[in-house]
């Protein structure tokens, strides 16, 4: 219609509610349970319509509605109360926050997906899950920590299935007028925009900001009218499109981010690559202080790394980008003159050493070349991403790749049940909301009674059951379902039998069709009269994952089984909603991934903090997390060449474990009709997810091992007008010249090796040619250890050897003493690595071996 013109009108918030407006804008709500309920008190209805997005429930309550809470007195003590709550939480400095901040030091967290909470749908998985804990938990500890992602204008898909049970997908529009934004401002006061240069052009973004507790998390989007309509969908869709518009989503995040944070006047001291999607961040930093720092090249590329930390998540290759060199070309030459670096320069960042000019630019590579802070996500993971990436250190052993693992952790107040955090509230005190990794929370969980446990699970699960049935009418009713399959909908599951829960990510890996491997074994399992058993399913394939997708059409049908279909069910259109009501309420939760292809998982640590008992297999973190008294482990660790062998052992395995041990202990109740080893086994699953797991402990070590060092060392590399950063240039340059000239002879030893003893000692010295550089710039390392039947070294030592003679033409001689310390069979070498810091020891093809 021509000439329409849009006004909305909201209601008008009585002046003593006015803190529900500030309230409703700011995430903190969502990890406050007395927040929670002070918006559900008002309308529950409304309130579970709005899908718990107090912005658009406060649009939507009546006037009148809101003058009746206005003179409520117990309501406004209610407001009251989480306005001081808010205060202390968000307004005033956090306690124990460390002291080594300075007024401008700032940590940048890059992300391409961020779960927050269900009513800001920009997140697709356990990769966003991750990252809004992380901001929560940063923002309790009062981390000065900025985040930055995408605003995707259409989201992830939402899910639903054919009459076939094949996945759908739909995208809808988000109602960015019913997110808590506000549009960032630049320095002049005026809404932000920022622009990329593009080989046809540039794009432009406008800059939007959410709060979450303390923390600013800050969007791009790139749905403005300067856009062409290509641009304008360049964050329309999360992991949409194809991989042109996945190249301009991370050149948006990665170069736009910076440019975005510079232009609110953010200088980041630390930045923090979540995965490699936002690698691009480093060419922005480099043009930003080459340009508006004036610092040297050289120099400035030997500061990045130092104050860069990269986060990998995944074991599997494809989920890494690596785009085709003509693709990224055009986009790498419109930034040659800003960075001072050629097209061939930035692409040999992005590829293995001695790769060919056809081999693809590797995010993930780029990001290890560029970051000296490298992470996996579980000490196991941390092995597997070692293994992955030695290639780009060659002649290094493998243990001494410079990947360390820092596990994962959760934010326990926001998926721990309404049930659980009474109960908290009682027997922990109020410290467990906002100091969850606190060694003493552990044994506190003891003081709870086993029977107000039990009663609060139960609760619980009567909950979960109740809401599952709501669903499954709901999602009947979008298929045209008749009226006896709604019947049916309605009295689905049972509230007071054991229930396990699936629910992830739909890849053949996690293998959700392990359990029913054996139909009659399955079948006899659900529907025994004794001891029942019921099983939940929930999780998205990818789009373009049809193997995936089989999958959930094959639990569907089995789902439809009229023997089986009162016990097992698929929840549609898996969200952070029907994750926090599954992880609360089941007895079990399911793992089956193929070892070692998960990298950590994060939902079985939900699920234990709530009490449910874990049975998986040995992969990710529970590799770490498991011991017998608190959950079971599907087999031992084994891994298999041969994939169908391996499902067929550990199906069996899983099946024994779940007739022979899980349901008996579950229906062993010998007082008051509580299972009490179960309910032992609940504390005992609850105490480690608290203290070992918890999303506080994880940022916590990313900041004592990586955010302060980062920021100390970028301190000493500025100070004195950049004066170490140009040093460390200088030495990177003599060692490019004069390290091909390094030889070492083999390491000589003056005793005799075959008779020695524990107790014993002996020296060791080898002659080394180091050219043109001069001994304290080298370091010459013995390497030895015990020896494998192949006589290789299995688990090295270094020890550093001391230079005791100039031999003359470069040549030196080193010596030092090795200790017998313990029996075996054992193997020693020399070599030789530049001398400097963590960063220079480390540097790809700088290490000669005798």
């Amino acid at each position: 219609m021509d000439g329409l013109q849009i006004f909305n009108v909201a209601p008008a918030i009585p002046d003593k509610l006015r803190f529900l407006d500030e309230l409703s804008r700011n995430l903190w709500w969502s990890i406050s349970f007395d927040a929670i309920e002070l918006f559900r008190r008002i309308d529950r209805e409304l309130w579970k319509s709005c899908k718990h997005n107090p912005v658009l429930f406060l649009s939507r309550l009546s006037q009148g509605r809101l003058e009746e809470m206005s003179t409520d007195v117990s309501f406004l003590a209610h407001l009251e109360r989480v306005r001081r709550s808010y205060d202390a939480s968000v307004l005033q400095p956090a306690e124990g926050r460390s002291p080594v901040y300075r007024e401008k030091d700032v940590i940048a967290y890059f992300s391409a997906e961020f779960g927050i909470h269900e009513s800001i749908p920009i997140y697709a998985g356990g990769l966003g899950l991750l990252a809004g804990d992380h901001l929560k938990a940063a923002s309790n500890m009062g981390l000065p920590l900025v985040a930055v992602g995408l605003l995707y204008r259409r989201g992830y898909f939402r899910q639903y299935l054919n009459d076939d049970g094949w996945q759908q997908e739909r995208f809808v529009d988000n109602e960015v007028q019913n997110m808590p934004l506000e549009r960032a401002a630049g320095a002049d006061g005026r809404p932000l925009f920022v622009s990329v240069p593009l080989p046809s052009g540039e794009m432009r973004a406008a800059v939007w900001k959410i709060r979450v507790g303390r923390i600013p998390l800050v969007l791009l989007d790139t749905n403005v009218p300067e856009n062409s309509p290509a641009l304008r969908d360049v964050t329309s869709k999360l992991y949409g499109g194809d991989q042109g518009t996945r190249l301009l989503q991370e050149i948006l995040l990665g170069l736009g981010g910076m440019r975005a944070l510079a232009a609110m006047g953010v200088v980041p001291s630390v930045c923090h690559m979540n995965e490699g999607h936002s690698a691009f961040i480093s060419l922005e930093r480099l043009a930003h202080m080459i340009n508006d720092m004036k610092l040297d090249k050289k120099a400035a590329l030997e500061v990045i790394p130092r104050t860069s930390v990269f986060t990998t998540h995944t074991s599997v290759p494809a989920g890494h980008d690596v785009f085709p060199p003509d693709m990224v070309t055009p986009y790498f030459r419109t930034l040659e003159s800003r960075i001072h670096c050629t097209v061939s320069e930035i692409l040999s960042l992005g590829r293995p050493a001695g790769a060919p000019e056809s081999h693809g630019f590797s995010m993930t590579v780029f990001a290890l070349r560029m970051a000296q802070h490298c992470n996996g996500v579980s000490r196991l993971h941390g092995g597997v991403a070692r293994t992955m990436s030695a290639h780009l250190w060659p002649k290094r052993p493998e243990s001494e790749i410079p990947i360390t693992h820092i596990t994962n952790g959760v934010h326990t107040p926001s998926w721990i049940s309404p049930e659980n955090a009474i109960l908290f509230d009682r027997y922990l005190g109020p410290h467990w909301l906002t100091r969850p990794g606190d060694a003493g929370m552990g044994p506190q969980i003891e003081n709870i009674p086993d029977e107000e446990l039990w009663r609060a699970h139960e609760l619980s699960r009567s909950r979960l059951i109740r809401e599952c049935r709501e669903l499954l009418v709901l999602q009947g009713m979008n298929r045209n379902a008749g009226q006896a399959e709604q019947e049916l909908a309605r009295s689905r599951l049972d509230p007071d039998i054991l229930t396990i829960g699936f629910a992830r990510r739909f890849a053949t890996y996690k293998r959700a069709n392990l359990l029913f491997s054996d139909p009659e074994r399955f079948a006899k399992l659900l529907a025994s009269s004794e001891r029942p058993v019921q099983i939940l399913f929930a999780g998205k394939s990818h789009p373009h994952d049809n193997p995936g997708k089989e999958l959930i059409k094959q639990i569907v049908h089995i789902t439809r089984n009229p023997k089986l279909q009162r016990r097992i069910v698929f929840i549609e259109d898996y969200d952070i909603d029907i994750a926090r009501s599954l992880l609360q309420g089941v007895d079990v939760w399911l793992n089956t991934p193929r070892r070692p292809m998960e990298a950590s998982g994060t939902s079985g640590m939900k699920a234990a903090v709530n009490g449910a008992v874990n049975v998986s297999i040995l992969d990710g973190w529970w590799c770490e997390g498991y011991e017998p008294s608190r959950g079971w482990s599907i087999g031992k660790g084994e891994e298999y060449q041969d994939a169908a062998y391996q499902d067929y052992i550990e199906s069996h395995a899983l099946y024994n474990l779940l007739e022979n041990e899980v349901v008996p202990l579950f229906y062993d109740r010998p007082n008051d009709n509580i299972p009490s080893e179960w309910v032992r086994m609940m504390k005992q699953s609850m105490k480690m997810a608290f203290t070992h797991f918890s999303s506080h402990r994880m940022v916590r070590e990313y900041e004592e091992r990586f955010y302060i060092p980062a920021i100390e060392r970028g301190r000493e590399l500025f100070a004195e007008n950049c004066g170490e950063a140009a040093g460390l240039a200088a030495q990177r340059e003599r060692l490019a010249r004069h390290w091909k000239h390094i030889a070492i002879e083999k390491p000589k030893a003056h005793s005799d090796l075959a008779a020695l003893q524990v107790g014993d000692f002996f020296k060791v010295s080898v002659l080394v040619q180091i050219g043109e550089l001069k001994p304290d710039e080298v370091v010459v390392e013995l390497y030895f250890g015990l020896l494998n039947s192949l006589n290789e070294i299995s688990a090295g030592q270094r020890q550093q050897m001391l230079m005791t003679e100039e031999v003359g033409k470069g040549k030196y001689l080193f010596e030092c003493r090795i200790d017998c310390q313990k029996t075996g069979r054992y193997g020693f070498t020399a070599r030789v690595i530049p001398n400097g810091d963590e960063w220079t020891q480390n540097l790809p093809g700088y290490m000669v071996w005798a």
